[in-house]
């Protein structure tokens, strides 16, 4: 997990890194010379090998005219975060729309195929009629064979 450190925890870690290192260079007084020198030297590798954290932060950057701009923050930063939103949004309220008028057709289509059929709308509702097309399907069907 990489994380940026505050100017307020740098200076702690400092702090204590700084009094571990001394209450270990007090311990040294009690080894033996040889052993000093290798820890002393292993210290010395220990700091050059350190993980140095960058901060991150803005980062100036020439714009024509003269003029400084930064990235990493900023309204840009914001509007371009923005933009997938409302493209999103606009892209299902267009679907929306769209397939309400495909409903619409389809349910205007059957309308007028009703109302322009040779038969009153009411005839469709009379149980009479569809046994009248159930007959109708059935002399159909033997006269075809």
């Amino acid at each position: 997990m990489n994380t940026t450190l505050s100017p307020s925890s740098v200076v702690t870690e400092d702090q204590f890194g700084h009094r571990l290192a001394a209450r270990l260079s007090a311990g040294n007084l009690e080894l033996s010379h040889e052993v000093g020198e290798r820890l002393r030297v292993a210290r010395a590798q220990a700091v050059a090998r350190r993980k140095v954290v960058r901060q991150l932060g803005m980062t100036p950057v020439a714009v024509s005219g003269g003029r400084a701009a930064t990235l990493g923050a900023g309204w840009w930063t914001r509007i371009g975060s923005v933009i997938p939103l409302v493209a999103l949004a606009a892209g299902l309220v267009a679907i929306s729309v769209m397939q309400d008028d495909s409903r619409t057709n389809e349910l205007a289509e059957i309308d007028s195929a009703l109302l322009t059929d040779d038969l009153p709308p009411a005839a469709y509702t009379d149980p009479g009629f569809a046994q009248f097309l159930k007959a109708t399907d059935a002399t159909s069907e033997s006269s075809e064979h």
